[in-house]
């Protein structure tokens, strides 16, 4: 599965990404550190990169809703640094494969996950 890290990502976060067996970007690799948020965004759908951000900007369900996007991963540590964001991210890996959270907004923090999922498609009888 092909994951694009945030610039507020540590290469540690990507080097842990990387062991558990994902194809990790990082904005910094491929020089939108502090471009617009659009833009990066654009270049991970484009991709069809499932992206890892400690960015509020990315938790709004009307903009990015489910189903409409390789899938969003929210961290949201209550300590700060590079330890706190990496337990939060081997828990949810830890939980879950990513690839189980593709086309989702996902928000989470050291003790939970919540997780918006795309609508379910109903299936239609042939007429």
């Amino acid at each position: 599965m092909k994951v694009k890290l945030d610039e507020h990502m540590a290469r540690s976060h990507q080097a842990f990404l990387r062991q558990k067996g994902y194809d990790v970007d990082h904005v910094y690799d491929e020089g939108l550190s502090g471009q617009p948020d659009d833009r990066v965004w654009a270049r991970a759908c484009a991709e069809g990169r499932f992206f890892v951000t400690l960015d509020l900007g990315f938790s709004d369900v009307r903009r990015f809703p489910p189903g409409t996007h390789p899938g969003i991963l929210l961290l949201r540590p209550h300590r700060r640094g590079r330890q706190a964001v990496l337990d939060v991210l081997a828990r949810v890996t830890q939980e879950q494969p990513l690839e189980t959270l593709q086309g989702c907004l996902v928000v989470a923090d050291e003790t939970h996950t919540r997780i918006r999922r795309p609508p379910a498609v109903e299936e239609t009888d042939p007429v």
